[in-house]
């Protein structure tokens, strides 16, 4: 579906993280945001600013 929209599938991640697992959450994020900079800007940002113009 993440396809269909034209996303790439690394820019969503599914993780759970309980409300004691602090540590974990923060890692989780840092990684995802090192994954999501290295991608670049998202394609739909472009479409969006595009789309809004009339």
């Amino acid at each position: 579906m993440v396809k269909t929209v034209g996303l790439d599938p690394k820019r969503l991640r599914m993780e759970y993280c309980s409300s004691a697992e602090g540590s974990k959450f923060r890692e989780v994020a840092t990684s995802f945001d090192e994954e999501i900079r290295k991608l670049g800007p998202s394609p739909l940002r472009k479409k969006n600013k595009n789309s809004s113009k009339k």
